[in-house]
């Protein structure tokens, strides 16, 4: 079974930045398998921020974090990282790593998408 591990969430300020990081440890991630970040704030639903193909040639990212967010994969270290900048009180959440079987796809922004998924990590942005 892939087990993803999220690390890296904790307290910041407006302005701040952060780095998460989603390490496969069991060591099963396939070739070919994309790699999303999620984030679900309190009494919101979860929503779709960033995913990553294997080889890291595609990326895609949600409007809200565009620019400001960038993900980016070690595979040599089985982690991918998502870049957050210019952090916002908005930006507090639970961080959700998720990995797949089925690579890319135009569905890539879907939960459905996945098959793996991390316990998440507290991020609190303060104003």
């Amino acid at each position: 079974q892939v087990q993803l591990v999220e690390s890296g969430g904790g307290l910041a300020r407006t302005g701040d930045s952060l780095r998460l990081f989603c390490t496969e440890t069991s060591g099963l991630t396939s070739r070919g398998s994309a790699t999303g970040w999620f984030r679900q704030a309190p009494g919101r639903e979860r929503d779709f921020l960033a995913a990553i193909n294997w080889s890291g040639t595609n990326t895609y990212y949600a409007d809200s974090v565009k620019g400001r967010f960038t993900i980016s994969r070690d595979n040599a270290k089985t982690t991918v990282y998502v870049q957050m900048n210019n952090l916002k009180p908005e930006d507090t959440a639970v961080y959700y790593c998720a990995a797949n079987k089925s690579g890319w796809s135009r569905f890539i922004n879907l939960e459905r998408s996945y098959d793996y998924w991390g316990q998440g990590t507290q991020v609190t942005v303060s104003s």
